[in-house]
């Protein structure tokens, strides 16, 4: 009898540890699996978005207006007749926001 106590005491600690277990696995995914995927494809928007025109910064701090855009590469005007080719994931979608909200208005 004592046997059969100790056992379901065992049993029930088990269970509490996995149900810790499996709640930190949600709180994980809630807080920080979730939203990075959601930070991701808004980035992957973002960059599929662009078009000529578009006044961009990018990662490396680099401001310019697109004169082309390729699949993988744009091609940016820093300068008069200054042109420099980048991949389109050098493209900083939240410096770029700021960088067009910022602008004054002529």
């Amino acid at each position: 009898m004592i046997n059969s106590i100790l056992l379901q005491a065992g049993a029930g600690g088990g269970m509490g540890q996995i149900l810790m277990i499996v709640m930190v696995i949600i709180v994980f995914y809630f807080f920080m699996i979730r939203p990075q995927m959601r930070k991701a494809k808004l980035e992957n928007a973002f960059k599929k978005s662009l078009e000529k025109g578009d006044k961009i910064v990018t990662i490396g701090g680099v401001h310019g207006k697109i004169v082309e855009v390729a699949e993988n590469t744009l091609l940016v005007e820093v300068d008069q007749n200054v042109k420099l080719r980048i991949e389109k994931s050098a493209v900083s979608a939240e410096a770029s926001k700021q960088f067009q909200t910022k602008e004054p208005k002529k």
